[in-house]
């Protein structure tokens, strides 16, 4: 499951640390997953579970003495955090956790068969993860409904292995002016900017050098803006950003329709154009890396966190703004 690190201009927890949250997030994944299919396996679901929203401060363990004057070789400790983190790289240090949502799955009904609980599990995990990239401590954003019925923001966030980070049409503020980007996931060693052409079911669209390009839905055409426009410009803010930063991850380019058809005749520069005859190949491919997660990923990521817009409220005054529309 991708960690989705940024939604829009949602606040992130990945903000504050983003080397934190991973590990969490992961870790809370398996725990509860494990705790579950036992529950099932042994017949004792208690329907009752219920998903819970509040945040639940976790105590630091208090050092004794000895521990403090004899503390563990460092090896001993690196051991034991990658028995706990084991889709994670040894590269990356893990620090200690200080606060987590809580999430419990909640049984809406019996699932026969491992299939089925795994897909009642990870789509409650789903709400759970939109919860957890737009919220934090002390603050939270109000999440559009639309994205709990995003298929490809789910297929992204659910199929893709716990080692990607995902941002999801993330709003920079680059010279004091915002600017919308599209879909941006970094893996452990490359970067893939994603523009999408979807809308009917097997619409095409006739690709072009023009401004334009022509979308055939049935009978009907129109034009529209062309994707490589937006495309470039993304791969150019990324390009920019990585090399202040001194970066080195390369940015690959993908037009992707899921539904639809893309005819682009000529040179493409280094832009892939995934349509419904390739997308389920290349989503294999896309989702079969098992390299673990790598320096250089985290700085990539953490560049394009520090450039970010955020709109959120503090929970007092949402809760307090709540209340007020309620009454």
């Amino acid at each position: 499951m991708a960690q989705l690190v940024k939604l829009q201009d949602y606040v992130s927890r990945y903000q504050i640390d983003l080397k934190r949250y991973p590990t969490q997030f992961v870790r809370l994944k398996k725990q509860q997953w494990d705790r579950t299919k036992e529950e099932w396996e042994r017949g004792s679901f208690n329907a009752d579970w219920i998903e819970k929203e509040e945040e639940v401060v976790v105590e630091y363990e208090k050092k004794s003495l000895f521990s403090i004057l004899f503390p563990k070789h460092k090896k001993e400790i690196t051991e034991e955090i990658d028995w706990q983190n084991d889709e994670l790289t040894e590269e990356v240090p893990i620090p200690e956790e200080s606060s987590t949502l809580l999430f419990e799955p909640k049984l809406v009904y019996k699932p026969q068969t491992i299939e089925e609980l795994k897909r009642m599990y990870l789509d409650q995990l789903f709400h759970f993860q939109l919860k957890w990239a737009s919220s934090t401590l002390r603050e939270k954003s109000y999440v559009d409904p639309k994205y709990m019925r995003d298929s490809l923001l789910r297929d992204l966030t659910q199929k893709l292995p716990d080692n990607y980070f995902l941002f999801y049409y993330p709003i920079l503020k680059l010279k004091k002016a915002p600017i919308e980007l599209d879909i941006i996931l970094i893996l452990p060693t490359e970067v893939v900017c994603i523009v999408v052409l979807e809308d009917k079911t097997s619409d095409a669209f006739i690709g072009s050098g023009e401004r334009f390009w022509l979308k055939k839905s049935g009978k009907e055409e129109k034009k529209i803006l062309n994707p490589t426009i937006n495309l470039n410009r993304m791969e150019s803010i990324l390009g920019q950003i990585f090399e202040k930063q001194e970066i080195e991850l390369p940015i690959k380019k993908v037009i992707l329709s899921r539904n639809g058809y893309i005819d682009y005749p000529g040179n493409s520069f280094h832009t892939e154009f995934i349509d419904t005859r390739k997308f389920p190949e290349w989503f294999l491919s896309l989702k079969s890396s098992h390299s673990p997660m790598k320096h250089m990923q985290f700085k990539a990521a953490q560049a394009i966190l520090d450039l970010v817009q955020t709109t959120s409220y503090s929970r007092s005054s949402w809760d307090l703004g709540s209340e007020e529309t309620n009454e």
